[in-house]
């Protein structure tokens, strides 16, 4: 007796590659690593470190934010297949002039990087404080069933002379 082989619609496919490149895509700004500390020694592997990088804001010019975060070494972390820890602070300062090439979302992510081989992510959110003139700048990370709680925040304040332009 024959089994039956059930297919996947193409649809879905299409679906779920175009969902993987929009995922790779969102990862696609490069950091600059500034340097990394050993925190722990490892026989096989990279050794336990906090490394450190540096991400220009692709929407505003003049803006630099500085993340650092736990990354796991062994084996298992020299191969990527560790879990980072979920924890991450933030320091977002003004590195040159301000200018915007368009106006800015209220809130946005800005920057986004794996921390594990498929579920969690780094994730940067850039936020408009409109009142203050202040571009507020929150990392924190997410797994795909359950996110941590762990977060960071930090403000670039805009000169009054410098509105920040908002998309309506």
């Amino acid at each position: 007796m024959a089994s039956k082989q059930r297919s996947v619609p193409a649809h879905l496919l299409r679906a779920a590659l175009a969902t993987l490149c929009l995922a790779g895509a969102t990862a696609g700004q490069a950091a600059d690593k500034i340097g990394t500390v050993d925190t722990a020694f490892q026989l096989l592997g990279r050794d336990h470190d906090i490394i450190v990088e540096a991400y220009d804001d692709p929407g505003v010019s003049g803006v630099t934010c500085y993340v650092s975060r736990a990354r796991i070494g062994g084996i298992k972390g020299t191969l990527g297949l560790a879990e980072d820890r979920a924890e991450a602070s933030i320091a977002c300062r003004q590195t040159g002039p301000l200018s915007f090439a368009k106006p800015l979302r209220q809130q946005q992510e800005i920057f986004s990087e794996r921390m594990s081989l498929l579920f969690k992510r780094l994730r940067v959110v850039r936020m408009v404080d409109a009142p203050r003139n202040t571009l507020v700048y929150l990392s924190y990370s997410d797994k795909l069933i359950d996110g941590s709680p762990q977060n960071s925040v930090t403000a670039v304040p805009v000169d009054r002379a410098t509105p920040i332009p908002l998309d309506k």
